[in-house]
């Protein structure tokens, strides 16, 4: 076997050749016996309430084994984004309502033996509606007067940050920019649709097969909801075609769960590519107003950010998402003084939910775009308005909050200097326009200072000296499990052969968070450095105790213990085998590892595009992107997440939105209207990572997930308006790549 795992080297991800050779076992794919199918009945109008409904020709459909609806469902207010036990956001979601808020919304389900009978019987229900007033602008739906989509109001709440003194910074300025920029709402596209099955059998236990980001917290919604003990429930997440926090938010596992219990059978939801468009998860649309005072040598001496965002029909996310964006905009530049103020308000819209960047991507998009109006207006480089203003290793943001290792000036070096690569453009006798743009942006490396973020995770050796790991991640194809095994690999000096995993499964791993907040090598692999370390010493104490030596004396080595003072070495497996025969000792660690401190993780994206000018077409020709992230754990993986990130964030730039008619409908709502950057589109790319240390990362890292998208969409903008020579405060609802 390959020796042990070199913190830094290119490993290919641990499912790799079972996902390209289709036998990697994906909900989608399970089978258990008598198990039904499901099929949804989903709202076609944005706001009104039922005033019948009539379910009685699905029910006597030969085949079909339960019908529900509100009428039969539990009447539970809950929020699909809970966490934690006691986590507090407001409750607004039941299975089933008797009021619909948005086209999408959930109106009754049935269960039969095969899907064609399902969708038969899904098409045989009536529904008669009590029109109600439909508010698609979150500014038209926060006016005095409104109809109240939920409560007396669809202003959720106005949040609100001070730094410094407001009113003394601005009048220190020398030119102060007023600007309004908006950002539509996208949706996740992740390759696997939403697909859950659901098991209640006769002991009473409900088992939740599922294609999620978070078992623990849909645990904790599923006992609320059905009333049920947390010991009776089991949600397990087989594996995850991509999720992009789309899969993080409850969506159709209580609707299976339901159908299970009326019918006593398994039953599979499996969605349509249209049904996850409209009735899942979006990003968060917003409107952005910023304020910046400048002296005239491009020093920003004050900022007020006040960002409205489009929850949609429910409050899930609404908090969580504004409460992270609020604190990022703090942590990037040394402004004295500034203020953030933050409203998320209902509208009947589909629901907005996490997405990658949660909220990062809102906010840096106007500031970036901005601060390149504001450098254009001062007659020097956007480049130097950065580097006078970002933060320095070492600082702490002007609310007092230290920031760990930030190095965003040593991502705008490197990139400059990686930009020297690009070959002149030729723009064929005037026929393009070429511009190009930069941009800066953040994120955490977990919830430090929101909410609990801790990671458990075991490790328990087996008598040949391998070993399994235990831990709640949820890998998404990000590689995150692949990273933590790497770090155990490196503290045992293991093959990453010999380590073989058991993730995502609440009857059988400890309680983790969720896979979220880009805490996944900051806060997770740290739990499980500790925990290969905690099974490093068991080792070694057991190793003293068979040879007779001091444990001093005694080192974690690839060929097992070597006694330091002789080179002698013993096998694992010897010393597993004295511990259990001798020492009637279980080689099993469990570690808890709490988030000591909230680094955020920096980088620096720049753009070339050519625009068509006959045409508006956009072509992206060349970028460079350059992140902070402390100590790089696998090459190969960073390396894709980063393009990842930035082939996300051209496409929320150029081509991606939802857009909707009057009624409320989505009208971008398959793959056939809704535009993604494909690869024959993309850019040639150049990425590279500045590896300054971060302190208590796992040997010195940070993360990259959720920062790879922040900066992309601005950098593109600002490049498209170079080349314009005109200001764009938005990505509009048109396809800017012209396929």
């Amino acid at each position: 076997m390959k020796a042990y795992s070199q913190i830094g080297e290119s490993t290919p991800i641990r499912d790799a050749a079972l996902k390209v050779t289709g036998r990697k076992m994906y909900v989608g794919d399970m089978k258990l016996h008598g198990m039904l199918y499901g099929e949804i009945v989903f709202s076609k109008v944005a706001h009104a309430k039922i005033r019948s409904i009539d379910t009685s020709a699905a029910e006597a459909l030969p085949g079909v084994r339960a019908v529900v609806c509100y009428k039969n469902a539990p009447d539970t207010l809950y929020n699909s984004a809970v966490r934690f036990y006691e986590h507090q956001i407001p409750d607004t979601e039941r299975i089933f309502d008797d009021t619909v808020r948005f086209v999408g919304d959930r109106v009754a389900a049935v269960a039969a033996d095969t899907p064609a009978i399902a969708k038969k019987a899904a098409g045989l229900i009536k529904v008669e509606y009590e029109p109600l007033p439909v508010y698609l602008d979150p500014e038209e739906a926060m006016k005095e007067g409104a109809y109240p989509i939920h409560g007396d109001k669809n202003a959720i709440t106005t949040m609100v940050h001070n730094a410094g003194d407001l009113e003394k910074g601005f009048a220190e300025a020398d030119q102060i920019f007023e600007d309004r920029y908006t950002t539509q709402p996208i949706h996740h596209c992740a390759i696997e649709p939403h697909v859950t099955l659901a098991d209640y059998d006769f002991t009473g236990k409900l088992t939740v097969y599922t294609s999620c980001q978070n078992t623990f917290g849909y645990r904790i919604i599923l006992s609320r909801i059905f009333k049920m003990p947390m010991s009776k429930i089991r949600v397990v997440t087989p594996a995850i075609g991509g999720a992009f926090g789309g899969k993080l938010e409850m969506t159709i596992e209580p609707v299976a769960a339901l159908l299970s219990m009326k019918a006593g059978r398994p039953v599979k939801l499996a969605l349509s590519r249209q049904a996850c468009i409209d009735s899942t998860r979006t990003r968060h649309a917003s409107v952005v107003y910023l304020k910046t005072g400048v002296k005239n040598d491009g020093t920003i001496v004050a900022q007020d950010v006040r960002i409205i965002t489009n929850t949609g029909a429910y409050a899930t996310s609404a908090l969580n998402v504004l409460g992270a964006l609020s604190h990022k905009v703090f942590k990037v530049y040394k402004i004295p003084n500034m203020r953030f103020t933050g409203i998320p308000v209902y509208t009947n819209t589909p629901i907005a939910g996490a997405m990658r960047g949660y909220g990062s991507p809102q906010a840096f998009f106007g500031q970036q775009r901005q601060f390149q109006k504001i450098a254009k207006a001062l007659g020097m480089s956007v480049v130097d308005l950065q580097m006078k203003n970002l933060v320095d290793p070492e600082d702490s943001d002007p609310m007092g909050f230290k920031l760990g290792n930030p190095r965003p000036k040593d991502c705008v070096r490197r990139g400059v200097e990686l930009m020297e690569n690009w070959k002149p453009l030729d723009d064929e006798g005037g026929k393009y326009a070429i511009g190009v743009g930069m941009a800066v942006g953040a994120h955490g490396c977990g919830c430090f200072g929101a909410h609990r973020d801790q990671a458990a995770v075991m490790i328990k050796m087996n008598e040949d000296g391998t070993l399994t790991y235990f831990t709640g991640t949820h890998d998404m194809g990000n590689g995150s499990v692949t990273a933590q095994t790497q770090v155990i690999s490196n503290t045992l000096k293991l093959p990453l052969a010999s380590i073989t995993t058991m993730e995502a499964d609440t009857d059988a791993c400890p309680w983790q968070l969720g896979d979220y907040s880009s805490h996944g090598i900051f806060v997770v692999a740290s739990a499980a450095k500790k925990c290969a370390e905690s099974v490093a010493a068991d080792l070694i104490h057991q190793a003293s105790l068979m040879l007779s030596k001091p444990e001093e004396d005694l080192e974690i080595c690839e060929e097992g213990i070597r006694v330091k003072s002789t080179g002698e070495t013993t096998s694992l497996s010897d010393v597993i085998v004295y511990s259990q025969d001798k020492s009637h000792h279980e080689i099993i660690c469990q570690e808890t590892y709490p988030m000591p401190n909230g680094p955020s993780a920096y980088g620096a994206h720049f753009a070339r595009v050519k625009v068509e000018k006959t045409t508006g077409k956009v072509i992206a020709t060349d970028y460079v992107a350059v992140h902070d992230v402390g100590k790089v754990i696998n090459r190969m993986g960073i390396e894709g997440q980063l393009q990842g990130g930035i082939q996300m964030g051209l496409g929320y730039a150029l081509c991606e939105g939802l857009k909707f008619d009057e009624n409320g409908r989505n009208i971008y709502n398959n793959f056939r209207k809704y535009k993604m950057f494909t690869a024959d589109q993309m850019p040639s790319i150049q990425v590279d990572f500045i590896e300054e240390l971060e302190p208590n990362g796992p040997y010195g890292a940070k993360s990259i997930g959720e920062a790879a998208v922040v900066p992309a969409n601005p950098a593109v903008m600002n490049a498209v308006c170079d080349a314009l020579g005109k200001e764009i405060d938005g990505s509009p609802y048109r396809d800017w790549t012209g396929e």
